[in-house]
């Protein structure tokens, strides 16, 4: 992995900030929910989503 794969990953990492703003002002009335329920999960959530988004953003070396 080069310096720029793990840049833009972790950018998209930092979109977990998006998955807890998302709990502070949608979140879940009930409490049943399983992302939206605790900050923690819509976090986490939100990060890896972003993670996987941000890195189909990469190219890859084809000439290896």
């Amino acid at each position: 992995m080069n310096k720029k794969v793990i840049i833009i990953t972790s950018v998209g990492v930092v979109v977990a900030i998006a998955g807890y703003a998302y709990y502070h002002f949608v979140g879940c009335a009930s409490g049943t929910c399983a992302i939206t329920s605790k900050p923690i999960n819509s976090t986490l959530y939100g990060g890896l989503m972003g993670g996987l988004l941000f890195n189909l953003l990469v190219k890859e070396n084809k000439n290896k």
